[in-house]
């Protein structure tokens, strides 16, 4: 009996040894998925972090965008208020320049008032950046002139500048308002 229990123990270690080999092997296939299985995780984590990588840049284009668009509608939106102001305040300019060549025969101190008003908003005009344009013997441009007339002359050039009626404004490459003019055929 002795040598049965031996036996039977023997046997059963020999069983136990088994079952731990075989887990063991369990273990160790088990092992190499979980090791496969980050390396398959890894991967999707990059992918991932490409794709947030993605968003984040995509989100700061648009928002480079958004910024030079908004500076771009402000510095607009200032270009056409002052446009708009300075359309309405010409006129006045206008009839002050022709006061001042009406008044030729009147007396100086008259015409020294006149040559003042005029020498402000030619200034208060320079202030903001709006520049006069059209002038007798400038080359004719239909983009910045107003052709109301033509006339034959000896003197000028064809396609040039014979009569100011009234001058040219812009602000920048924004036009206030064209030159009328009268130019050489």
């Amino acid at each position: 009996m002795g040598t049965e229990k031996e036996k039977e123990k023997t046997e059963a270690a020999e069983e136990l040894d088994t079952e731990e080999s075989e887990e063991a092997k369990t273990d160790k296939s088990g092992e190499d998925a979980a090791n496969t299985e980050p390396a398959d995780g890894t991967d999707a984590l990059k992918k991932a972090l490409e794709e947030e990588k993605e968003k984040l840049l995509r989100t700061a284009a648009e928002y480079a965008n958004y910024r030079t668009r908004s500076e771009r509608e402000k510095a607009a939106v200032y270009a056409n208020a002052v446009s708009d102001t300075v359309s309405e305040i010409l006129p006045i300019a206008d009839n002050i320049d022709r006061a001042l060549e009406a008044s030729k025969n009147a007396p100086e101190e008259f015409r020294k008032g006149l040559e003042m008003i005029a020498n402000q908003i030619a200034k208060s005009l320079e202030k903001l950046n709006i520049t006069a344009f059209g002038e007798v013997g400038d080359t004719f441009d239909p983009e910045f002139h107003n052709a109301i007339s033509s006339v034959d002359s000896d003197e000028l050039e064809s396609d040039t500048i014979a009569v100011v009626y009234q001058k040219g404004y812009k602000i920048g490459d924004k036009i206030i308002r064209h030159a009328m003019v009268q130019t050489v055929n």
